[in-house]
C-alpha cells in the first residue's frame, strides 16, 4: 500500500477569500514504512501573507518571491499523490485549499479526490480519544513523539511528525521489529513477563447501580461532546 502524509501551509485560514497555499510536504510510506521518497516545495502565492500567519509559520513575503508558482508545479504534485492513499489532519481544510489551487490553475483538473483517497487522521484520533485534545502537539505528547523542532509549523516537518502519528494511531508498534531483527526480537521476548497457566481466576467485580448509574451519565456527556460519535455506544457488529 502507498499512502502520503500531507500537510500545506497557507497565506490564511481561508481559500474563498483569496488565501493560498504556501509550503507542501508530503512523506511516502509503502507498507508503512517511510521511503525517503519525499516532496517538499514553497509556492509563490501573488499576494501577501496575513502577520497571524507568519506567526503561526514563520515564512515571509520576501522569502517566497523567487519560489515557483503553484501552476508551475502541479504536474509534479499530481504526479505524486495519485493513485495513494492520502493521510491529512484536518483534511477538509488543506483538501480546500488544494481543489482552490487546482482551479485557480484553470486547466479543468478537477478535485483531489479525483486523484486519491483522503484520510482524515484528526477523526481517526477523535474517535479514539472523544472529548479530548487531538491536535498535532496533543497527539505528540500522547504517543511520546518528540516535536521538540516544532518552533513554528512547517509543511514538512508536521508531514513527518504526522506519519509518525498515524502509525501509532493505527498499531504501528507492530513493525518496530521487522524481519532480520532477531537480536532485538530476542530481547524484546525476555522482558514479556507470562501469566502462571495455573494462576487461580481472577474474581469477577460486578457494578453497582449507582456506579452503572454514573457510567451512563458520563457516556452521554461524551456523546454529547463528541456529536453522538462516542465509540462505547456505537454499534460494532458490523
Amino acid at each position: 500500500m502507498r499512502q502520503v502524509v500531507l500537510d500545506t501551509e497557507t497565506t490564511g485560514l481561508d481559500p474563498n477569500k483569496g488565501h493560498r497555499i504556501i509550503e507542501i510536504g508530503c512523506v511516502e510510506l509503502i507498507d508503512r514504512k517511510r521511503t525517503g521518497n519525499e516532496l517538499h516545495q514553497y509556492l509563490q502565492p501573488d499576494r501577501k501573507i496575513d502577520a497571524g500567519a507568519i506567526e503561526v509559520h514563520g515564512i515571509t513575503n520576501e522569502f517566497l518571491q523567487d519560489k515557483p508558482k503553484f501552476e508551475d508545479i502541479v504536474d509534479d504534485f499530481i504526479a505524486y499523490i495519485k493513485d495513494s492513499q492520502l493521510i491529512i489532519h484536518n483534511a477538509p481544510f488543506d483538501v480546500g485549499f488544494i481543489n482552490n489551487e487546482l482551479l485557480l490553475t484553470g486547466r479543468d483538473l478537477g478535485e483531489t479526490k479525483q486523484y486519491c483517497e483522503v484520510v482524515d487522521s484528526l477523526v481517526m484520533a477523535r474517535r479514539m480519544r472523544p472529548g479530548q485534545k487531538n491536535s498535532l502537539d496533543a497527539l505528540c505528547r500522547h504517543f511520546n513523539i518528540d516535536n521538540s523542532q516544532r518552533d513554528f509549523h512547517g509543511a514538512l516537518l508536521d508531514a513527518e511528525l504526522l506519519a509518525e502519528v498515524y502509525l501509532a494511531l493505527t498499531g504501528g508498534q507492530s513493525a518496530l521489529f521487522q524481519e532480520g531483527d532477531s537480536g532485538q526480537r530476542s530481547r524484546a521476548e525476555k522482558i514479556i513477563r507470562k501469566l502462571d497457566s495455573k494462576r487461580p481466576l481472577l474474581p469477577i467485580i460486578q457494578a453497582t447501580a449507582e456506579e452503572s448509574r454514573l457510567h451512563e451519565a458520563w457516556l452521554d456527556e461524551l456523546d454529547s461532546k463528541t456529536d453522538g460519535k462516542c465509540v462505547w455506544r456505537m454499534d460494532h457488529s458490523e
